[in-house]
């Protein structure tokens, strides 16, 4: 069912979606600053009205009192004005009894008596509740000389101008504003940065796809990710082409492997036809199309099973087994196929049975595989020594022969499908699929095979196998 669903591009994409993370989080920060904001300078106003109530009380008790001749409610007038408060709070000079002595406002929620209960009050900063100004905040100090209280200093002010907050939101908003403004410039660059590369390997592998493999790909990423990114692409689609003209002269060697015998064959029997040659000779001219038919033969199955394999639809009879009979029964086996000039074979078993859950059939076959290829491996005579040892979980079967060796260019191909090595490939006939097909039955009955090492001195397979408790 095809997704009609609608691509966005990446950079829009995270660009996006970062700006509404960022614009979530400025909003959180803003509403916890405005709450934080605003309770500050609550409270900073309260503290200057009680700094003001203390300064006016001990102006009339220290020691230069407010003239006789100076006009108090201009004092307090004064006072209200220089108070560093948007607003004028309202300040009363009040006897004993609550008496209104003077005031720096003539109109006021209080005209002229304020409840003494509110003076009594330990509390030196009270909430109250007036029909004229509704809530007020009220702030006293006592007028004291030693012992003596002669009234109180008292400062009101509404709770709408304690909590009004005008230039500080307005800091506050274009803060948000310049913060929003450089982290969607940040957002918006570094996700250009990040996206850059991403389409850059994108086309790359829109090239690759339509068979070009000659890809241009910056190498100068700092970022570690996209390093290896781009570093992975590049590697890729270098072993890509190689595996593409491995792939052509492979299908050419199957083609040429298959076309000899069949071209050989056709010419021999034509010659018999046409009584080119007779008697033995015609006798030996069959002989050697029977044998290059057997050989052709050889690789159609070999084609034919390992197709089968890929495809499951080969059978696999699982039996539990002792490895150190089946190494040795595969050993005597392949000996005996084998002419005069066999190599000497080794063998090393632990003193405990080993056993495996295993096909014996293709236990051999893969056993046998590796004795061909050991023995292609050696010029004329040499040796090949078998080692079995057990692991925690796996038994390892090693191959080890005194042959020349694989090229180090060509071990990274060797379990390749129809890979066929320069030292093979003229002086040994077959489709390369030995070593592939090994590997693939190894690995359906839960083993696996490797090549262990291989240099000029001879080489080492491992073949693996789960150990049966």
């Amino acid at each position: 069912m095809k997704n009609n669903k609608k691509r966005i591009p990446l950079q829009r994409y995270w660009t996006t979606r970062y700006l509404y993370t960022l614009a979530v989080g400025l909003l959180v920060v803003a509403v916890i600053s405005a709450i934080w904001i605003r309770h500050q300078t609550f409270e900073t106003r309260i503290n200057i009205m009680n700094f003001m109530a203390q300064e006016i009380s001990n102006r009339f008790v220290n020691d230069e009192p407010v003239r006789p001749e100076e006009d108090v409610r201009k004092f307090l007038e004064e006072r209200g004005q220089f108070s560093n408060m948007e607003s004028n709070p309202y300040i009363y000079i009040v006897n004993t009894e609550g008496v209104i002595l003077s005031s720096n406002r003539p109109q006021s929620p209080y005209e002229q008596r304020i409840n003494p209960s509110v003076l009594n009050n330990d509390q030196q900063v009270q909430k109250l509740t007036t029909d004229e100004a509704g809530s007020l905040y009220l702030v006293k100090q006592p007028i004291q000389v030693g012992s003596v209280l002669f009234g109180w200093v008292v400062v009101m002010e509404t709770e709408d101008n304690l909590y009004r907050v005008n230039q500080e939101y307005q800091q506050l908003l274009m803060i948000i504003a310049v913060l929003a403004l450089l982290g969607w410039a940040a957002i918006y660059f570094l996700s250009k940065r990040l996206s850059r590369p991403i389409k850059d390997v994108a086309k790359a592998a829109r090239q690759v796809q339509e068979g070009n493999y000659n890809i241009e790909l910056p190498s100068e990423a700092r970022e570690e990710e996209v390093y290896e990114l781009v570093h992975s692409f590049k590697e890729m689609s270098q072993q890509l082409q190689k595996l593409e003209g491995l792939r052509s002269e492979l299908l050419a060697g199957v083609t040429h492997e298959l076309k000899t015998p069949i071209t050989s064959v056709s010419g021999l029997l034509q010659a018999v036809k046409d009584d080119v040659v007779s008697g033995e000779e015609a006798k030996e001219f069959l002989d050697i199309s029977l044998k290059e038919t057997t050989k052709m033969k050889k690789m159609v199955e070999d084609l034919l099973a390992f197709n089968s394999f890929v495809a499951n639809a080969v059978p696999m009879t699982f039996e539990t087994h002792s490895v150190h009979k089946l190494v040795k029964e595969t050993i005597h086996q392949w000996e005996m196929t084998q002419d005069d000039q066999r190599p000497d074979i080794s063998i090393s078993l632990p003193e405990q049975e080993l056993q495996v859950r295993v096909d014996s059939v293709r236990f051999q076959q893969i056993m046998t595989n590796l004795l061909n290829n050991a023995n292609q491996a050696m010029e004329a005579t040499g040796q090949i020594h078998i080692t079995v040892k057990a692991g925690p979980e796996l038994i390892h079967i090693d191959v080890q022969d005194t042959g020349t060796g694989i090229p180090e260019a060509e071990q990274t191909f060797i379990f390749e499908r129809f890979y066929r090595g320069e030292g093979k490939k003229y002086k040994v006939g077959g489709l390369g699929l030995g070593l592939p097909f090994s590997k693939m039955i190894a690995q359906a009955m839960d083993g696996d095979l490797e090549l262990l090492s291989s240099s000029e001195s001879g080489t080492t397979f491992r073949f693996s196998l789960p150990k049966e408790t």
